[in-house]
């Protein structure tokens, strides 16, 4: 039988790649982007591929696109909520506004909220289903520069732990994923690069590269397969190793914070 899979932000980065391979596994694919173009690329990417895709397009955090992908996906098997962003971003906490903390709280949890309540009850009628959150490994460490963003990320993770605890009886399972240093479209290599040697990137990223979409993705189709039928209220760093070595420093010239070391 088809699973019908629900992805947030499914066109590009590591939306895209989960798309991608979700649809490559079988899944009808329901994208929802707020980037009419990008998911038509998608969208046409995975069908010459042999796969199934529909495109929802609107910003998640806005009531009617969740109605919308609640409609169009109907009884969803999988639903993954992969949308959340560090910006609008400011220099500290004492220069950031309420409107900022705002968005960021509609951008990384609020419309987790909201997309799961619309699809959780046809799951626990149905009696099973697997939901998978993107959170971040700044939600488990110290980020100077993006305190809002690390705060509501943790709260990802603490509705990831607490809703598995509440739905596994119905068959309903919740899991994360906790990235860092994604080659994406939103954080290019050549962005997190700057200013810094990339012979020294073992000295920061222990398995000595960037991840790439599809190490993400492929995480996330083993969160929702049935591989990880009893796995259930965790997050998974999925960060090259980042996590285990984490620790920020001030930069040498001052200019803000950096977890990744100079040379003397």
């Amino acid at each position: 039988m088809t699973r019908t899979s629900v992805v947030t932000g499914g066109a590009l980065g590591i939306g895209g790649a989960i798309s991608r391979r979700l649809a490559a596994a079988g899944d009808l694919v329901v994208l929802n982007d707020i980037d009419p173009e990008a998911a038509d690329r998608t969208r046409a990417d995975i069908e010459s591929a042999g796969g199934r895709c529909v495109t929802v397009i609107g910003d998640i955090v806005d009531d009617p696109t969740v109605a919308e992908v609640a409609r169009v996906a109907g009884r969803a098997d999988v639903l993954v909520n992969n949308v959340g962003d560090f910006r609008p971003a400011a220099p500290s906490f004492q220069d950031s506004t309420p409107d900022q903390w705002q968005r960021l709280y509609e951008l990384n949890l609020l419309h987790v909220f909201k997309l799961t309540h619309a699809l959780l009850p046809a799951m626990i009628e149905h009696g099973s289903g697997a939901i998978v959150n993107n959170s971040t490994v700044e939600a488990f460490r110290g980020i100077p520069q993006h305190p809002v963003y690390s705060a509501f990320n943790a709260g990802v993770s603490a509705f990831t732990r607490s809703l598995a605890v509440a739905v596994g009886r119905h068959g309903v399972r919740v899991n994360a994923i906790a990235p860092d240093l994604a080659d994406t479209e939103q954080t290019p290599a050549s962005w997190m690069l700057r200013g810094y040697d990339p012979d020294l990137m073992h000295t920061w990223v222990p398995m000595a590269r960037f991840g790439r979409p599809d190490d993400y993705a492929a995480v996330v189709a083993f969160l929702a397969s049935d591989e990880a039928r009893f796995v259930t209220g965790h997050t998974v760093p999925v960060d090259g190793g980042t996590l285990a070595a984490s620790g920020w420093f001030v930069r040498a010239d001052d200019q803000g914070w950096t977890n990744r070391p100079h040379r003397a």
